[in-house]
Formats: structure tokens, sequence, C-alpha cells
């Protein structure tokens, strides 16, 4: 017979059993609150959920059943000959897909570039005046858009050297009627500033003076370490400025006058007539111009949520 180590007694013997985990009781109260949410949370899904259902489906019907009553929530006769008319209507469909791919890329970038360099001297850099300058950029969200189509729109009409004009910015149209007086405008946003700065204050200072000491500059700081850490909130402010540009219809609207500069939104507003509105095309078109918002969501929608809940904590 063997010995046994007081060791390997010891732990050969079961254990205390583990605590018994206590539920939370929930009141009658918290239950019927908790329903309520859920209530008011699926009734606002099904309000953005069924225009978005009925523009698919009516896209796929004839137009003598888009108004039938009742409604026709699914084609009793699908079709795709509204997609096929729609791009055999015109031969501009292809160019203002184009067009808006390139203004909605191309704006999209230039933010998040220069919003980012811009957030970064206001949440890790010190320089008099710092807090004031920020609070300038904040009150330009109070002012209307509409108070400055009128002076934007001056001022890219007597652009200088550009559209015929001269030296002095006269004599031509500017950059009226041109992808630069869509892009160039919108290239810095206040909004965007102000949300990439706040998630930028919630990065440890200790990283970037890491690198200081290691030697880097500070836009290498800054294109190495802070963006990367940045993608949330990039991820968030892509989605908000892509989706705003590809379907923006007022600016393009004033700036453009040439259907082969048009984008797709302005585009879609030909097929309204004053006596009659190509329903069945203004839904196909409709479902083309949301497909590639949807996408960008997909893309980055993972990052999205974090970087809305990330904004603002110090």
């Amino acid at each position: 017979m063997t010995v046994t180590e007081p060791r390997q007694i010891a732990a050969a013997r079961p254990g205390p059993p583990p605590p018994a985990r206590r539920h939370k009781r929930i009141s009658p109260a918290e239950v019927v609150l908790l329903v309520v949410r859920y209530v008011i949370l699926v009734a606002g899904a099904i309000i953005c959920i069924v225009p978005f259902f009925w523009m698919v489906s009516a896209s796929f019907q004839h137009e003598g059943d888009i108004f039938s009553w009742p409604i026709q929530w699914i084609p009793k006769h699908p079709t795709l000959g509204n997609y096929r008319s729609f791009f055999g209507s015109g031969g501009h469909i292809g160019v203002w897909l184009a067009n808006t791919t390139l203004v909605a890329v191309v704006t999209t970038v230039a933010q998040l570039f220069l919003d980012s360099l811009m957030a970064y001297a206001f949440a890790k850099r010190r320089f008099p005046g710092r807090k004031w300058i920020f609070a300038l950029f904040l009150a330009t969200l109070l002012v209307p858009g509409q108070m400055t189509i009128i002076p934007n729109y001056l001022i890219l009409k007597h652009i200088p050297f550009a559209g015929g004009n001269d030296a002095l910015g006269q004599g031509g149209h500017g950059w009226l009627d041109s992808y630069a007086g869509l892009i160039v405008p919108a290239v810095v946003s206040a909004f965007g500033i102000f949300l990439i700065r706040q998630y930028m204050v919630s990065i440890p200072d200790e990283l970037l003076d890491a690198a200081r000491v290691e030697g880097a500059s500070e836009f290498r700081i800054f294109w190495s370490i802070v963006m990367p850490l940045c993608k949330p909130v990039l991820a968030a402010s892509a989605i908000f400025t892509f989706g705003y540009f590809w379907n923006d219809f007022y600016w393009p609207l004033i700036v453009m006058s040439s259907p082969q500069h048009y984008t797709l939104s302005l585009g879609l507003a030909l097929f309204i007539g004053a006596h009659k509105t190509a329903w069945t095309l203004l839904m196909a078109g409709s479902v083309i111009a949301t497909i590639p918002v949807l996408v960008v969501f997909l893309i980055f929608q993972r990052y999205f949520v974090s970087g809305i809940a990330m904004t603002g904590i110090k």
C-alpha cells in the first residue's frame, strides 16, 4: 500500500459548492415599462420599414397595380421591365450614377481627412485661443443652411480664372455647373470636426508623448497612431457624410444646369412631370439609389455603434 501525500489528499477533496446565483426579481412595473419600450421600438421600426418595403415592391409592379386597392404589398405579376425601362429611358442614367459616386466618394474622403486634422489640433494640441476657436466652429452649426446658399453661390460664380472668369472673377460662370462647385464647399464639416474631436479626447496623451520621445513627427503621430485608433468614429462619420451627399438634392439643383452633370437624385426628379409621373421608373431608380448607402452602412456597421457611443467619453 502506498501512502498518499497530504497535498494529493487535499487536492482530491471536493471544494465548497459555488454560491447559488441570485436572480434579480423584476417588479411588475419594470415588466410593463420593458414591454412599452419594445412596443415603441417595434412600432418605430415598422414605420421606417413599410415605406421602403412598398418602394421595393412597387418597383416590380406594373403601373396599373401600384395604386390598386387593397395595396399589393407583394406583386402578383412581378416584372423587371421597370429597371430595364429606367436604364433605357435616357442616355444620362450611367452618367448620373458616375457623377453621384464621384461627388459622394471624394467629399467623404476629403471630409474625413480634413476634419480629422482639425479635430486632432483641437483635441491634442495646445495653442492660444483653442477653446474659443472650437466654440466658433460649433456656433456655425446654429446657422441654417438656407442662409449660406446665396453667399456660396456668389463665391462660386466669381472664382478667378475658372469658368471663363478673369483675375477679378468677372465674365464667366466660375465653378457653377462643375464638380468643384459641389465638392469644394463641402470638404470641411463643423459637425464632423466635433464628432471626431470628442472621440480623440479619449485617447491617452501618454501614448502620443511616448511617440514624441521616439522622435515621431506630429503628422506621423496623427497618421500612424491616432487615425487607426479612430476607426469607429471615422466609420460613423463616413456613413453620415456618404449618405448625405449621395442623396443631396437641393445644392446640386442650384449649382448644376447641364443634364450631363446631374447627380442621381437630381436626375430622378426628371421623372416627375407637371401632368404625369412615371412612378414605376421612379421607384426603380429610388431602389438603385438606395443600394449604395445600404452597402456602405453594412460595411461599417460594426464600427458605427461604438463610434457614436464613445464620442464624448473622456
